[in-house]
């Protein structure tokens, strides 16, 4: 069927039979793409139709006295009753639907022609693959059976090797292979005598650790004679201790050696998740005049997340949304112009010139809350840092602090269930380990406190820093969500 069928695009009036109190009516059809929609009137095109059919299912009947009459039916489906102005007319339209359901009928059997094809090919690659398979198979098998062949008769290759048949006839290919492997005859030559070389120098070792044993063992002897002097001159009983003997360290060394393994465990420095960060905030290098930058700051928002999930992956689910919706918001602004967004305070000021910054959705807007859930999760954990080790409060104290203020009643609800439903401190504390069974060692509170007194100092200072450039500017917002 030609290309211009395929495109075919009609339009026309045409009654439509709506019901019996209403009988014919008229309407305003469009034929498009193999569907024929229709609509109250031309005018009423931008509402939307009114209803539709696919030409590629639907069957063309006409009417067998009217001739100004057809019927497009899906079986079971839907049955529309036509009616043109004309014959002429209703010949016109016949030929366009016809046409057009011709046109995706063609289409759809080119396209079930093509898979066939394709699956025939598919079938005759992967029986190539399979003979390959088995070939390679084949290979393999023949080559174990020969390296087992070889292992099983290392005699006859012994002999072969330095009792060859017939050295006149295998002497020039004796060479070439030499050759071909990178190995001359001087090259053996060479290796033999420093094989030679190495046997005589391995047994002059041997030599000298046997000379060197029996002279030991004939200083002991001496050794042993002048303790018997020296006892019966001095009337002290002296102990020789066998040379193995210094191995084994007396009772006083093994306590100290236990003394100092236990004060090493002591001061083993265990890591914690904050420590553990990819990146972190106190990771971060201000540019100038205080300038956080960008990517490195939203790379250390995206590390605090599992936060969120260690408290309770599931009732902390809206908020986490929340905190990374936030982030990737500032950060699909950063990628539009990666050279002039390098600081949070760039897309900011950018967005201010640009009447941008209060725009919904905007990226001034979403650091506004990035930095309030940074507060919530900041002063959760300075909590927890106190001594503070019912988790439940220590999240409920930071929530009236920080984001409830800006939350409704729907909000705080959801918060208020996600708080219930918060982990004990043992749970909490087990969940920011980094090895499994570090939360029971004392060192583990110590790594804990010291990592959180250099972390969290940090990131106060940036949302000070942020705070100071929304208050100049007059970007706070005491909208409720």
């Amino acid at each position: 069927m030609s290309e211009w069928l395929c495109t075919l695009i009609m339009e026309g009036m045409l009654y439509k039979w709506t019901n019996y109190l209403s009988g014919w009516q008229p309407r305003w059809f469009v034929l498009a793409g193999g569907i024929l929609s229709y609509y109250d009137s031309r005018e009423d095109t931008w509402k939307g139709c009114k209803g539709s059919i696919r030409m590629a299912v639907c069957e063309i009947q006409v009417h067998t006295s009217d001739s100004t009459r057809m019927e497009l039916i899906i079986p079971g489906e839907q049955h529309f009753y036509l009616k043109a102005v004309n014959a002429a007319e209703r010949q016109r339209w016949l030929v366009a639907l016809g046409s057009s359901k011709a046109c995706l009928t063609d289409s759809r059997t080119e396209k079930e022609k093509e898979i066939n094809e394709n699956t025939e090919s598919l079938k005759k690659k992967v029986s190539e693959l399979r003979l390959y398979c088995d070939l390679l198979l084949h290979q393999v098998n023949s080559l174990k059976e020969n390296a087992q062949s070889n292992q099983s008769n290392p005699t006859d290759l012994e002999i072969k090797h330095h009792y060859p048949s017939s050295y006149s006839s295998t002497k020039s290919r004796s060479e070439l292979n030499n050759v071909q492997n990178g190995t001359t005859t001087e090259q053996a030559n060479f290796k033999t005598q420093e094989r030679s070389q190495s046997e005589d120098d391995n047994q002059h070792k041997v030599n000298s650790r046997r000379d060197s044993k029996e002279n030991a063992e004939a200083e002991r002897m001496d050794n042993s004679e002048l303790v018997d002097a020296a006892t019966e001159k001095c009337g002290v009983n002296i102990e020789l201790q066998p040379s193995g003997a210094e191995d084994e360290p007396a009772e006083g060394s093994k306590e100290l050696e236990g003394t100092n393994t236990t004060l090493q465990a002591e001061k083993e420095e265990i890591q914690t998740f904050f420590s553990a960060m990819d990146q972190r905030f106190n990771d971060i290098e201000f540019e100038e005049d205080n300038g956080i930058p960008t990517l490195p700051f939203l790379e250390s928002c995206y590390a605090i997340v599992p936060v969120l999930d260690k408290l309770g992956p599931t009732v902390f689910a809206p908020v986490k949304l929340d905190f990374v919706g936030n982030i990737k918001k500032i950060n699909q602004k950063y990628i539009t112009d990666s050279i002039r967004f390098t600081t949070l305070q760039k897309i900011v000021l950018y967005e201010l010139e640009t009447d941008e910054a209060t725009v919904r959705n905007s990226a001034t807007e979403a650091l506004l809350w990035l930095k309030r859930g940074l507060k919530f999760l900041k002063g959760f954990l300075e909590e927890v840092n106190n001594g503070e080790k019912d988790i439940q409060k220590a999240l409920n104290t930071s929530y009236g602090r920080t984001l409830r203020q800006y939350h409704g009643w729907v909000v705080r609800g959801v918060f208020a269930l996600a708080l219930r439903a918060a982990p004990f401190y043992e749970g909490f504390m087990a969940a920011l380990a980094v090895n499994e069974g570090d939360e029971q060692k004392e060192a583990f509170y110590e790594g804990m406190q010291r990592d959180l007194n250099q972390y969290l100092p940090a990131m106060g200072k940036q949302i000070e820093i942020l705070d100071a450039l929304y208050e100049e500017y007059n970007l706070e917002s005491d909208e409720v969500v």
